[in-house]
């Protein structure tokens, strides 16, 4: 990102080290200044120039002038009856995002936001009630951990709080780039989760510049019904995207997780759970059942422990490893598929 001395002031909180390491080149200074700087942020949090000691007194004077460190306030907390807790982020233009925090005994995770809203439309979410509005900035996404890592065991990072991550591409990348570099948070590619509809362009760039773990949201056995519940199916269809996550992985004994929600009546059947066996052929996954969560508006149920038992055995005796996911923060709205902000808008 090149830097132009009559701009306005640059949120430095916005750069990853490679974009750090141009801004104090293109302001004449050593390139270490940016790992410096990345370091006094992400690891000391600090945002104040002048408390950074390590650089000279006159870069420090320098700085205030031409950029800032600003991350997005908590606004609002909410803790489920299950230790889950939600956090109502507010951005500086007035837009709201919620970021949820699922503690367990040996790790915590953090679910995180990407946009402002989704696009895209899929039934079963409430965040596609809330339309489109934009994409969050690198420190908006990243401001998440930054502003819960100092108070809560985070272990783990998913992006699949509101928004689709490959729709907010360069943004999503250089947040998780910062999330995994060892001079700002030094998560594990293993324990950074990347979560998606299917934007099947996009997962092959993605393949190419990072190596985050990958998530798809699936849902649906065939294209007839993914089209009618994931309006996304009917540019990027299945065939597409299996191709797409059977070769995702460079390293072969990495799996793609695929998400499934569990609807009663719609693809919860026997008859569907083979059709996903036979879909998911060849690809080396793992799947994730998941109970749906009623949100206002919206008359679909879950489906009945038994069904559910019953689809899962299915997959299990096909040898594919299946899990059915613990509902967690229902009581809040803070479960998959719940996040709507406050109208996404103070």
């Amino acid at each position: 990102m090149p830097y132009n001395i009559t701009m306005k002031k640059i949120n430095l909180a916005n750069y990853n080290k490679a974009d750090l390491i141009d801004f104090f080149t293109d302001l004449g200074e050593k390139p270490f200044r940016g790992t410096q700087i990345l370091k006094w942020i992400h690891q000391q949090r600090v945002t104040d120039f002048a408390a950074m000691t390590n650089l000279s007194a006159a870069l420090r004077e320098k700085l205030p002038h031409s950029a800032e460190i600003i991350f997005p306030e908590i606004v609002k907390e909410q803790v489920s009856q299950d230790g889950t807790r939600k956090f109502l982020f507010q951005l500086q233009d007035g837009n709201q995002v919620e970021t949820v925090y699922i503690p367990e005994p040996d790790r915590g995770t953090l679910c995180v936001s990407s946009q402002v809203g989704c696009a895209l439309g899929c039934k079963f979410c409430a965040t596609a009630t809330l339309g489109f509005t934009r994409n969050l900035t690198v420190a908006e996404i990243v401001g998440q951990l930054w502003r819960l890592k100092s108070k809560l065991l985070i272990t783990n990072v998913v992006l699949m709080g509101m928004g689709e991550p490959l729709l907010n591409f360069d943004n999503v990348v250089a947040a998780m780039d910062l999330m995994l570099d060892d001079n700002a948070y030094g998560l594990s590619k293993y324990r950074v989760t990347l979560s998606t509809s299917g934007i099947v362009p996009k997962m092959q760039l993605l393949r190419e510049v990072s190596e985050v773990s990958l998530a798809v949201s699936l849902h649906a056995p065939n294209d007839e019904l993914r089209n009618k519940i994931m309006p996304v199916n009917k540019k990027y269809p299945l065939q597409e995207l299996m191709t797409a996550c059977k070769y995702y992985f460079k390293d072969p004994r990495r799996m793609v997780t695929f998400e499934y929600v569990m609807l009663a009546g719609v693809n919860d059947s026997k008859e569907q759970a083979r059709q996903l066996v036979k879909l998911l052929q060849g690809v080396r996954c793992k799947i994730n059942l998941l109970r749906f969560n009623s949100f206002p508006g919206c008359n679909w149920q879950s489906s009945s422990e038994e069904v559910l038992d019953a689809f899962r055995q299915i997959l299990l005796k096909a040898g594919i490893n299946t899990i059915t996911r613990k509902t967690r923060g229902s009581d809040i709205a803070a479960a998959c598929g719940q996040l709507a902000g406050e109208k996404g808008k103070s």
